[in-house]
């Protein structure tokens, strides 16, 4: 019987590698330049009926960074915006804003509650720091209704002005500002703007499925713990680690075509149709806030991304999705950088020095000159 399985298993296997979607896939990979280092990784010994794709990441970062010429003004470069900050957690969101500078974003906003807002403007004068949100004991219950409207207002009125937020670093999980935060998130997709969720983000979002289900422009970075979160509650099952990417696979498709980057010793990505894997090395070094860096990165390489497709006319198609590319960028970014920074530290790295290679990192991959 076992055997029949396997053979079964390798069959479902091959019929995939001659499917419209590998084959769209294979049409990414030749539209980036991949070529032959863009190659498919099969693991015929566990033969587990769903392939994963090695990124040739160093070719996506080449093709999606845009070319600084002379001509560019302020803004094309991507104009980033974090939901996040309270009075308990005001790094997070300043790694995830510093790190989308330090990569090349023109613009980089922080929309945080009043507490925070102070002591993240002290860290650096290059955010543009909103002090908008409010928590549940500076609010009347009475007063609760009006100042979520008058939040949204005021948020909405720079929402087009964003090619990405990332909402989640450092938001804490109070339930006035989660609220407020769901209907900041219902806005940026109406209006089509890209969302990178990760923190207590990815919390907000796995009680309220709804509000990412079927939202292509949404990418969620979940964690070990946060995604077992997510598997529980969309698939009812525990994580399956035999067969990873057949389940990040099936993830994806329950909550409805989002973007998926599993972090781990190998990043999975996955939009529902393909899956992604980049396992270049980083460093054993895990100080808290490298997924803050993450998440400011992967948006602005989606921003780059987008901004690649649509000036080079590209087929709108699944296999173009920017927030793929994004993710795989900026994976690519954040485990160069981490090399470096542990190279020059070793124990005593921290994330502000993993950020302070950023730029030397895309540098080597993409020379601004």
């Amino acid at each position: 019987m076992s055997g029949a399985i396997a053979s079964s298993r390798c069959l479902e296997k091959c019929a995939w590698e001659s499917s419209a979607v590998f084959r769209r896939q294979l049409y990414l990979v030749r539209s980036l330049g991949g070529g032959s280092r863009y190659r498919t990784r099969m693991d015929m010994a566990q033969c587990s009926g769903s392939s994963t794709l090695e990124a040739d990441a160093e070719g996506v970062i080449r093709k999606i960074t845009p070319v600084m010429e002379p001509t560019r003004y302020k803004g094309q470069a991507g104009k980033i915006a974090v939901i996040g900050g309270c009075r308990e957690y005001t790094g997070a969101p300043y790694f995830a804003a510093i790190s989308a500078l330090k990569i090349g974003a023109d613009l980089s906003h922080v929309f945080c509650t009043k507490d925070a807002a102070t002591v993240i403007k002290s860290y650096s004068p290059e955010l543009i720091v909103h002090p908008l949100l409010e928590e549940s004991y500076s609010v009347r219950d009475d007063e609760k209704a009006s100042v979520s409207a008058k939040i949204l207002t005021e948020v909405a009125k720079w929402m087009e002005r964003f090619d990405c937020l990332v909402v989640g670093p450092g938001l804490g999980r109070d339930p006035f500002l989660l609220d407020c935060v769901s209907d900041i998130m219902r806005h940026a997709r109406k209006s089509n703007v890209p969302t990178i969720i990760d923190g207590d983000g990815l919390f907000l979002v796995t009680n309220n499925l709804d509000l990412v289900k079927e939202n292509s422009l949404a990418v969620l970075t979940p964690n070990i713990n946060e995604y077992k979160r997510l598997i529980e509650k969309v698939l009812n099952c525990e994580v399956n680690e035999q067969d990873a990417a057949g389940q990040l696979q099936l993830l994806a498709k329950g909550i409805g075509g989002v973007t998926i980057l599993r972090k781990g010793k190998t990043d999975l990505i996955c939009d529902g149709e393909t899956v992604t894997r980049v396992s270049t090395f980083g460093s054993p070094r895990r100080c808290g806030g490298q997924g803050d860096i993450l998440s400011g990165s992967v948006a602005v390489f989606s921003s780059w991304a987008r901004q690649y497709i649509l000036s080079n006319k590209q087929p709108t198609e699944k296999s173009l999705n920017p927030m793929v590319l994004g993710c795989i960028a900026g994976s690519t970014l954040l485990r160069r950088a981490a090399a470096l920074a542990f190279e020059n530290k070793k124990r005593a790295t921290l994330t502000t020095d993993i950020i302070e290679f950023l730029g030397k990192s895309l540098e080597s991959i993409c020379p601004a000159t």
